[in-house]
């Protein structure tokens, strides 16, 4: 938690902030001497009107002497607007302490000379130096300044002398105001700069901290790298491991199954079920390879030629089955002859698992498996009319291993979740993307994006006038 002196110096610092040209923004050191100098030219005044309406107090009348020491430290609240427009930091720095020495000595001159109660206030100048400027030139140029004020202040007086206007014995009281002012004034401007500097420390460490987070994190991702790396290893080699025999038993089984004249007999159904749980593992194997290989970056696209309804009536006579299992339609809507360039093996996974959630999720509804060409874009999408996703569940639905909620849940419970991830991972390994629109208990609609290449259009033998459109995914 932040102390209450961070929070009353970021206030502060928020509002003198608003006058600094982003130019001289390049260091913190350099954004500390300014703040110190617009600081003292923001509250600095008041205290300098403090002892100009001490002195028309006790002479009693704003006479021409009055008004230029009035008007002079008037003058510093002109300084931060200066600053805002011309960025000329050092130039504006050394005009206002002439202007401060001014001040002073004029102050001096009308009011008691050599023996004015103003003249202490000549000792916050070299204090002023030390907030304001940057560099040393800068601070010994101002000594030099100091010392030749001095030298006209003090030939005046040899020269004329100082004129009267106030009787010394009147001054006591320009004295206490004036120095009551002068320590405000430097305890103000040395408690800014040790808050300033505090609050910079406490800065510090704060960035201090967020670099240590920053790092542990870091240290946590690379962990966690080595550790998908290593578990998509292991998954590629155990996978290979359990698809030999499990190609062994599913081969065997049909081998038992076709020498079975029997359908309806017990061992025909055992072995079918041995069949169809072998498929089944192995479907779940082939994803958790396919994923692996995803993950670690090791699955290239390989193009093949295919045609669009081609591809559209083998998903179309591959999921049927599953599709009216629930009592759904099944519709497919064809498109005109295309040819492409595309992997096939990725685009049918990609498309028979939308398919697959569709039927799966979908009860007595439709179920529509559309695909256009739009420029260089396929797009493929398959509508259903089912549960439908809750907006809170979308933001999770591609994650691995994971499975709606609810009604899906609750009815599909042993359904690991690699489809729908597995599609959109092989979506954008084709430079696609994976779509989703979804209404709870409305239905969803997936839609599958991938860029193609169009070539020149061409006449196909047997399909006179018909263009065909040949594209490479």
């Amino acid at each position: 938690m932040k102390n209450p002196i961070y929070k009353s110096v970021s206030k502060i610092n928020a509002f003198v902030d608003w006058f600094i040209p982003d130019k001289l923004r390049s260091s913190q050191e350099l954004v500390q001497n300014v703040r110190m100098f617009l600081f003292s030219h923001l509250f600095g005044p008041f205290l300098g009107h403090t002892i100009s309406l001490s002195m028309l107090y006790i002479e009693g009348r704003a006479d021409a002497s009055w008004w230029i020491f009035f008007l002079a430290v008037t003058a510093f609240w002109f300084f931060p607007l200066l600053l805002k427009g011309t960025g000329s930091y050092v130039p504006l720095a050394l005009v206002s302490i002439e202007n401060l020495m001014f001040c002073i000595f004029w102050g001096c001159y009308q009011y008691g000379g050599v023996s004015s109660p103003i003249l202490p206030w000549l000792v916050t100048v070299p204090l002023l130096a030390f907030f304001y400027l940057p560099e040393r030139k800068t601070r010994i140029f101002v000594g030099l300044m100091i010392v030749a004020n001095l030298a006209v202040f003090y030939s005046i007086y040899v020269a004329i002398g100082f004129p009267d206007i106030v009787p010394l014995n009147q001054l006591v009281f320009l004295g206490l105001v004036s120095t009551l002012c002068a320590s405000i004034y430097v305890s103000m401007m040395a408690l800014y700069y040790a808050s300033i500097v505090s609050s910079q420390n406490e800065l510090e460490r704060e960035v201090n901290n967020h670099r240590a987070t920053e790092l542990k994190l870091r240290q946590a991702t690379e962990q966690i790298e080595r550790a998908t790396l290593a578990k998509s290893e292991f998954l590629a080699k155990m996978s290979h491991e359990l698809r030999n025999p499990l190609n062994s038993i599913i081969g065997y089984s049909e081998i038992l199954i076709d020498g079975l004249t029997e359908r309806k007999s017990q061992k025909y159904q055992d072995l079918t079920s041995i069949r169809t749980a072998g498929l089944r593992l192995l479907e779940l194997i082939n994803d958790l390879l396919d994923l692996s290989k995803l993950e670690a970056g090791k699955m290239e696209v390989q193009p093949e030629k295919i045609e669009l309804n081609d591809l559209l009536s083998d998903l179309e006579e591959t999921w049927r089955s599953i599709v009216v299992a629930n009592g759904n339609e099944f519709k497919v809507e064809t498109v005109p002859a295309a040819n492409m360039w595309c992997d096939a093996y990725k685009l049918k996974r990609t498309i028979g698992n939308l398919l697959s959630n569709a039927g799966k999720f979908t009860t007595n509804g439709r179920v529509t498996l559309a695909a256009s060409l739009h420029g260089g874009i396929l797009r493929v999408s398959v509508e259903d009319t089912g549960i439908g996703i809750s907006e809170n569940q979308l933001t999770k639905l591609f994650e691995t291993f994971g499975n709606c909620e609810d009604a899906t849940a609750s009815n599909y419970g042993d359904d690991v979740g690699l489809g729908l991830p597995l599609a959109q991972r092989y979506s954008r390994l084709m430079g696609g993307e994976l779509l989703v629109e979804s209404t709870r208990g409305v239905g969803s609609k997936f839609t599958v994006e991938v860029p193609i290449r169009r070539s020149e259009s061409v006449t196909l033998p047997g399909t006179v006038g018909q263009l065909v459109t040949e594209a490479a995914c």
